[in-house]
């Protein structure tokens, strides 16, 4: 079976075993990555950032390594090769926990229990819960959903066309480990260094496509569009501006905004200003755009794969 193929079957295996199945409770290989990359970073932490750099080189390269040595056992059989590109794509996307996430926190707030509200949105995003009313938390719901729609779907499917099996692992370990040190507080602003500009650069070919396709499967196209020109480039994120912009775009609504992580306050650019405020009831249409981009993503990796396949054969 041709390599091209492999990819299609496997990756919509996958997907498909997301929606499915979800994330397991216990035992998640993304987990065991943590705890792994938690334990070189206690080797090797210093406040340098070569040391950063080192601990990013290992643990995103061990992925990597993990995935070409596990492709080139299993080559020679098709039936395996599918299995473990299926297996690896239902590993690291995560579409499925971020919709239930975020319904989750939904509900509460259709139900009036602000209080369970702001006890579930830390399982979605960082967010300080106290600091938020209603409004504040389905506008930060709405952001998490845009952003993960890219760096836990979009963004593997897009390394996994490029590069199988060791492209999805090392597209979850480059982000995993942003999240892990990547943040800009006094213990990683060096030594996180070099896995935030690593994940700016994984994530930059992702956040792109879930931002044309999110104005191509949106409610308003036109309004993206304006949204993602006017706006993407204030936001301080390079991958986050234009799937945030171009979700406000496509949904009608305003996102960016003062926020606060972990005690210290941001003020962010907001994005669509034009739009109305993020309502409740924008929760749930923010996870079914996340869910047709996720799809059309697939489509696109898929047919991406294929055309190139076909001009080097």
């Amino acid at each position: 079976m041709r390599a091209d193929r492999v990819f299609a079957y496997g990756a919509a295996a996958g997907l498909l075993s997301d929606l499915l199945l979800g994330d397991p409770r216990r035992g998640h290989p993304v987990a065991a990555f943590g705890r792994a990359a938690a334990a070189v970073e206690r080797v090797l932490w210093r406040d340098d950032r070569a040391r950063g750099a080192l601990h990013t080189a290992v643990c995103a390269g061990g992925a990597v390594a993990l995935g070409a040595v596990a492709a080139r056992v299993v080559r020679t059989s098709p039936a395996a090769s599918l299995a473990l590109t299926g297996a690896a794509t239902w590993a690291v996307v995560g579409g499925t926990s971020l919709a239930r996430e975020a319904r989750a926190v939904g509900r509460a707030l259709e139900a009036g229990d602000v209080e369970a509200a702001r006890a579930r949105l830390p399982h979605l995003c960082g967010r300080d819960p106290q600091a938020l009313d209603a409004d504040g938390i389905a506008r930060a719901v709405v952001e998490s959903v845009a952003e993960n729609t890219s760096d836990a779907v979009v963004g593997a499917l897009v390394w996994g066309a490029v590069g199988g099996v060791p492209g999805l692992l090392g597209f979850r370990a480059v982000n995993t480990l942003d999240a892990m040190v990547g943040h800009r507080s006094p213990k990683y602003l060096r030594y996180g260094w070099a896995s935030a500009r690593l994940d700016d650069v994984a994530g930059w070919p992702g956040a792109r496509l879930t931002a044309v396709l999110a104005t191509l499967a949106g409610d308003d196209p036109r309004g993206a569009v304006r949204a993602w020109r006017a706006d993407a480039a204030a936001h301080p994120s390079p991958n986050a501006g234009p799937v945030e912009a171009s979700f406000a775009g496509a949904l009608g609504v305003r996102l960016g905004g003062t926020l606060s992580y972990g005690g210290r306050v941001e003020h962010r650019p907001v994005l669509n200003g034009t739009g109305r405020a993020v309502g409740i009831h924008d929760v749930e249409r923010a996870v079914r755009l996340s869910k047709r981009v996720s799809w059309l993503a697939l489509g696109v990796c898929v047919a991406a794969r294929r055309i190139a396949k076909g001009r080097t054969s």
